[in-house]
């Protein structure tokens, strides 16, 4: 009975961090170029009471082995960085990827971290950054003086000056792909740093080797389906219900049988 207790107490554990990743991916709905995450599990070795290859008393061998589950534990979090929407927003500075890749952002220790999120701002001097003032790499620079901003689907980065309608080449966006992108590591305000399982970063030009084009005036969304998160939220409180119940009834049974001493 103190094993149904323990598998119990380890089913609580499990669905109370499943339900905090499904948390986590409903509050990032809104938040741009967010990948929802899922919780694997795997159940936890078996204790084998009688084996299958053991012979019963009339000599006949038994087709299968007695065990008995011991609960689970999670292993992982799976990141699925399948698309989001793409949503126009009218920004110049506003771009999307329309399939794979990231952008590169240099952080403030000079190391790099990776990026689905192309809300863009220019900064006083004119450097393309995230908002959170990180700049984008390689670096562009935006002159003071252009009247027009356009980034075309291969990020090619061209400005038109009032007056003259011939556009001027001011930079490039590339893009880098992982052979794993879920192996990631999310660091928050959108940014993921490469680790030995994601693999050494890809690098290349948009709409070149499989990676995607880019869609100026437009951002990409948060690919949570709040329907299919709203589901799973309903079916890990149900289990966790029910896991608290096995508490429960393997407690009233423990109960029962103190009580038979007396």
């Amino acid at each position: 009975m103190l094993r149904s207790l323990r598998t119990a107490a380890l089913g609580l554990s499990a669905q109370q961090l499943n339900i905090d990743t499904i948390s986590n991916n409903l509050s990032n709905v809104n938040t741009t170029g967010y990948k929802k995450n899922n919780v694997e599990f795997q159940d936890l070795l078996y204790e084998t009471i009688n084996a299958g290859n053991s012979e019963s008393r009339n000599g006949n061998v038994k087709p299968s082995e007695l065990q008995i589950g011991l609960g689970n534990k999670p292993v992982s979090t799976f990141r699925s960085f399948s698309q989001g929407a793409i949503q126009e927003t009218n920004n110049p500075l506003d771009v999307a990827i329309e399939g794979k890749g990231f952008f590169r952002i240099q952080q403030t220790d000079g190391t790099f971290a990776y990026s689905r999120d192309g809300a863009f701002r220019v900064t006083a001097d004119g450097s393309l950054v995230t908002a959170n003032g990180l700049p984008v790499y390689p670096e562009i620079s935006i002159p003071n003086e252009a009247s027009a901003i356009k980034i075309g689907i291969d990020g090619v980065v061209t400005v038109v000056y009032a007056g003259d309608p011939n556009p001027e080449e001011v930079g490039q966006l590339e893009l880098v792909n992982f052979m794993n992108p879920a192996g990631l590591r999310a660091i928050g305000s959108n940014l993921y740093l490469e680790t030995e399982a994601s693999g050494d970063p890809i690098f290349g030009l948009p709409g070149e080797d499989g990676l995607g084009n880019i869609n100026q005036g437009y951002l990409e969304k948060s690919n949570v389906d709040i329907v299919e998160e709203m589901i799973s939220l309903i079916v890990a409180q149900r289990a966790y219900e029910i896991n608290s119940k096995a508490i429960s009834t393997s407690d009233e049974i423990l109960q029962m049988t103190n009580n038979l001493k007396r």
